[in-house]
């Protein structure tokens, strides 16, 4: 049975400009978690779910923060753990109730997620991803003092910022495999997963750090034997000259022109330039093809009707339909 793996972005969870609170990202949820069944149910594939942990992680550093004097603030990597079972349950809810409207249901597993990270990777040495509270500039030289932490400025304020090392393998991914194999839909690796390296006695130890999650989308798509990787966001396509009035869309994209391009710096590393290196890598090291796309366009990007696909490989999916919803509606 053809496999695709699925990234959703931040934006599934919470929209630009909305509060964070827990009923508005169990809305943006429900309608996240129809188009992810429409596609499950439409491609007839196994379906293998990842996700953004930005600002949730960055809550529970705040509510770390503020509680400090009472509670001894967790290090990042075990905020990390809570974010993903945070964002898994509420998922999984959600997922559930949608494949119940259509009469269906679904095993759904949420697997805490560690992936391993060199200890010398030169991320380490050069932190460049913000996290957490802002600062005023004396607070945060003073945290980095007391704390170790790396600091820059944010714009008027300052933010501590940790490393953003590249992911190697699940430490789950066995576990994760079998459970698909089994029939059971999974949500693994949230967030990028919780950045773990291996002692030389075979433990794992965590790290202060954030993996990006489209990066580690492709660690997972390997380790489970996806054909296929869509990564879902708010942006219907990758675009050239994005903000400009030559503004283009691109709707298809070798990777020997992703690598150029990114190479030559047309999409910023903080915006579409990790997407665009996840989706080369996936079908460079023999992914059918991968595709970054809305979200509402989940089932169109499998069949490359939407979006922007990489790669020409095609999957063994049925023909293309209307979405299931539509189809219900004229009947």
């Amino acid at each position: 049975m053809t496999r695709i793996a699925v990234a959703l972005g931040g934006n599934a969870l919470i929209r630009r400009g909305e509060p964070g609170s827990t009923d508005v990202q169990r809305h943006n949820l429900e309608i996240a978690a129809r188009a992810l069944v429409d596609l499950a149910e439409r491609s007839g594939a196994e379906i293998v779910l990842t996700h953004g942990n930005g600002p949730q992680v960055g809550f529970l550093a705040i509510e770390a923060e503020m509680a400090a004097e009472v509670v001894p603030a967790p290090p990042l990597d075990v905020l990390g753990a809570e974010s993903q079972g945070q964002i898994g349950y509420l998922m999984a809810q959600a997922l559930h109730a949608a494949f119940l409207e259509r009469g269906i249901t679904r095993e759904i597993a949420v697997i805490v997620s560690q992936v391993v990270v060199k200890t010398d990777d030169p991320a380490f040495a050069h932190p460049t991803k913000p996290v957490g509270p802002i600062y005023d500039e004396a607070t945060a030289h003073a945290h980095a003092a007391e704390r170790g932490w790396t600091i820059a400025p944010d714009g008027k304020h300052w933010r501590r910022v940790v490393p953003s090392p590249a992911p190697l393998r699940l430490v789950e991914a066995a576990s994760i495999r079998s459970l698909v194999e089994a029939g059971v839909l999974v949500i693994a690796s949230g967030g990028g997963g919780i950045p773990v390296a291996e002692l030389p006695d075979g433990r794992y130890e965590g790290r202060e750090a954030v993996i990006d999650k489209d990066l580690a989308a492709v660690v997972l798509a390997r380790a489970v034997g996806a054909e296929g990787l869509l990564l879902l966001t708010d942006v219907d396509a990758v675009y050239r000259g994005w903000g400009t009035p030559d503004a283009e869309a691109v709707h298809r994209m070798s990777p020997e022109e992703a690598f150029a391009g990114l190479e030559a710096k047309a999409w910023p590393a903080g915006s579409m330039g990790p997407k665009i290196r996840a989706c080369a890598e996936f079908v460079r090291s023999g992914g059918r093809f991968a595709a970054i796309g809305r979200l509402e366009d989940a089932a169109s990007l499998a069949w490359g009707r939407a979006g922007t696909r990489f790669g020409s490989g095609r999957l063994g999916l049925p023909p293309f339909t209307a979405p299931l919803e539509a189809a219900a509606a004229t009947r």
